[in-house]
């Protein structure tokens, strides 16, 4: 089977590996070069709690099956690439700063709670004015620097064609049925096409308005700091996540819908720099050692978009917002699934493409 993915980002990468892994044929475009937008400007936490809401939800559900996936998957990228992920599953302090906060996170899960001096002595950083914490030992986190390099070199070895700094124009779709894709150079066919480009999702023309996902980019600006001894666990709390890697303490991250706007902004570094100070008063003397940003794909209702469109052969992958790393695992898995064997494994029906289209539908029929 011949299969196109677009989008060389964790979950194109993901996909196009898993795929070719079983013995597709694959090619995967990527606009620039792979694992270099949002992958590379998250921070590589792996939290199905601290990410999410109810534990019930159908992303809270999902993210718990793909954290339980990543063990291994960590392993098996590493195995093929051999290149080091730093895959580190230490658990994650989810700290609260009101009584009311502290309410709110015992709702969303089970993992221990802490009193404020147990939060303390596990992270001495945390200043006083918490009024507890959860430590949940199932978060973790991977280096988002490496794991777009490693998932690159996996594919390849797995005989998938890498097309980088090739950007896909134009899906060429008539009649409801779906005839090739335009690059900038050539037009190329194929039995199935896997739409992964993240934040551009919803910009490759061609597709009817019905079909096209309505993707849109959330700019997210974050800092690194030095000047001491690192926490030893991802730290949430006061808006904000602080996560220790490479000898730095990644501080993110603003959500601004500002379009493509990738701008570094003094107020952004200025606010995670306070809120981070707020929980670890210690942080306010540390040196910014760097600022970057980057614009992940969100949609209307904050849930991903999976599974086949309305035109057959046509699949999608975006949506993830701030869990594409989170979910990588096992959207490769839902995918490969669907497209090789019609079938996702994984429960997939809440993030359903056509689920737009029913409700725009639906509003009509109402406003009649």
């Amino acid at each position: 089977m011949k299969i196109i993915v677009i989008g060389g980002g964790i979950a194109g990468l993901s996909i196009g590996w898993r795929l070719a892994q079983a013995g597709a044929e694959v090619t995967l475009f990527e606009r620039a070069q792979p694992g270099r937008g949002a992958t590379l400007a998250s921070a590589g936490m792996l939290a199905p709690t601290a990410e999410n809401g109810d534990r019930t939800s159908p992303e809270a559900v999902f993210g718990r099956a793909s954290a339980q996936l990543w063990p291994s998957f960590a392993a098996e990228v590493q195995d093929v690439s051999k290149h080091n992920i730093a895959y580190r599953p230490e658990g994650a302090l989810l700290v609260a700063t009101s009584d009311e906060e502290m309410q709110h996170l015992s709702a969303r899960s089970d993992a221990e709670r802490l009193s404020p001096a147990q939060a303390r002595a596990m992270e001495p950083m945390l200043g006083g004015g918490i009024a507890g914490a959860l430590f949940d030992p199932d978060e973790a986190q991977v280096d988002n620097r490496a794991v777009g390099l490693a998932l690159a070199r996996a594919f390849i070895r797995a005989g998938g064609n890498l097309q980088a700094n090739e950007t896909v124009v134009r899906l060429e779709i008539h009649k409801g049925l779906i005839h090739g894709l335009l690059t900038q150079f050539n037009l190329y066919r194929a039995d199935a096409y896997v739409l992964a480009a993240g934040a551009w999702t919803g910009q490759i023309e061609g597709m009817p308005p019905d079909v096209l996902p309505p993707v849109v980019p959330v700019k997210g600006e974050m800092i690194a700091l030095e000047g001491g001894a690192l926490p030893s666990h991802v730290v949430w709390g006061n808006g904000v996540y602080l996560v220790p890697r490479h000898g730095q303490l990644f501080v993110g991250a603003t959500m601004e819908k500002v379009g493509f706007d990738t701008s570094l902004t003094g107020k952004a570094a200025a606010w995670l720099r306070a809120q981070a100070a707020g929980l670890m008063p210690g942080l306010a003397d540390w040196r910014q050692a760097e600022h970057w940003a980057g614009l992940r794909p969100g949609s209307p209702d904050d849930l991903p978009i999976l599974g086949q469109t309305a035109v057959p052969g046509l699949y999608v992958a975006g949506g993830q917002f701030r869990n594409g790393i989170l979910f990588a695992p096992a959207i490769a898995e839902a995918l490969r699934g669907l497209i090789l064997e019609r079938r996702p494994g994984l429960d997939i029906s809440a993030f359903d493409p056509g689920r737009f289209t029913k409700a725009l539908v639906a509003q009509a029929n109402v406003s009649r």
